[in-house]
């Protein structure tokens, strides 16, 4: 037991030192490359990968006779020529709503791409909200669409809330699946204060402001009754904006019943205007391949060397904590 524990000990620190050259190389080498772009556009042809999937299964299940039957008379057909194209995109935003740097790469695409007259993008969308200034970011990329009269559809199959919902408000039509979380509009600030600890510890903070509302609320000061004050006129202010651009997107909605902060399933959404059909996204697909070519269109980010070591590195010991985990579960 005495030489197995050595030798683990060994191991480990042999590994931590690979692991650290490692980086090190990686850093220099990344340091040293030419700038190069970012990211780069991918294009995914979904509806030959739906035709492939159905002609594998039936090559699987059909008898040779049959298969050979069907392969002469698809060779007698002319094939359908697809009106136009459908462009998928999909947007899955976090709290700082950083996946816009992406949104907008793709709608520039699709912008210089489409014809308005027989092309549509399909949004498949799916984000619980976050920072106001970036969801209005990301619902002013969708704009662009709407004002180069492109028809949007926005399909949420999982939760479009808050700042999310905001998004699907610029769409033409919304459509979600029955159990996907909609609505949620309102507006939540949340600041903790630590004036009491240093208080505590006889610590003293100082905050120098020139203009009388620079700062209302502060993390480490002694919070003010008119400070909290100015704090909810703007928490209110910053509501009516997000109450307006739902009211004015979506005018059958009944805005003062629905803008309380709640959300609700789409089924409930649907009887409230919030959404215009309950469907998924793979249903809406599967209709735009029958009239239209439909395209997923992606932008994917280039990373450099030292993050792909780093993420590599992140995994493996997520995956080796895991399986000590289970062992234990397990034993």
């Amino acid at each position: 037991m005495e030489f197995l524990y050595e030798y683990g000990m060994f191991f480990a620190k042999t590994l931590t030192f690979v692991l650290a050259i490692a980086i090190i190389v990686a850093l220099i080498a990344s340091a040293g490359q030419k700038p190069r772009r970012k990211g780069s556009i991918e294009v995914t042809d979904v509806s030959e990968q739906l035709k492939q999937t159905k002609e594998d299964f039936l090559a699987q299940t059909l008898d040779k006779k049959e298969l050979k039957k069907r392969q002469k008379e698809q060779k007698k057909q002319a094939p359908d020529k697809p009106q136009g194209k459908t462009f998928v995109i999909e947007f899955k935003g976090s709290l700082d709503a950083h996946e816009v740097a992406a949104l907008r790469e793709e709608v520039t695409v699709i912008l210089n791409l489409a014809d308005k007259s027989q092309d549509q993008v399909l949004l498949c969308l799916e984000s619980g909200g976050g920072v106001v200034h970036g969801y209005g970011l990301a619902a002013s990329q969708l704009q662009r669409l709407k004002d180069a009269e492109i028809p949007l559809t926005i399909a949420i199959d999982k939760v479009a809330a808050s700042g999310g919902y905001m998004m699907a408000c610029i769409a033409d039509k919304i459509v979600a699946a029955p159990f996907a979380i909609v609505g949620s509009i309102g507006v939540i600030a949340q600041i903790p204060n630590f004036n009491k600890v240093l208080k505590k510890f006889d610590i003293d903070y100082e905050q120098i402001t020139a203009g009388e509302y620079k700062r209302t609320l502060t993390l480490f000061g002694e919070n003010t009754d008119k400070g909290r004050e100015k704090f909810k006129q703007e928490i209110e202010q910053t509501h009516g904006l997000f109450k307006q651009f739902v009211a004015t997107a979506r005018p059958k909605v009944d805005i003062d019943k629905v803008a309380t902060g709640e959300h609700w399933f789409a089924k409930q959404a649907f009887e409230l205007a919030l959404v215009d059909e309950l469907a998924t996204s793979d249903d809406l697909i599967l209709r735009a391949n029958q009239t239209t070519q439909v395209f997923k269109v992606q932008y994917k980010m280039k990373k450099a060397i030292a993050e792909k070591l780093g993420l590599g590195l992140s995994m493996s010991l997520e995956n080796a904590f895991l399986k000590v985990i289970e062992r234990f579960r397990f034993q």
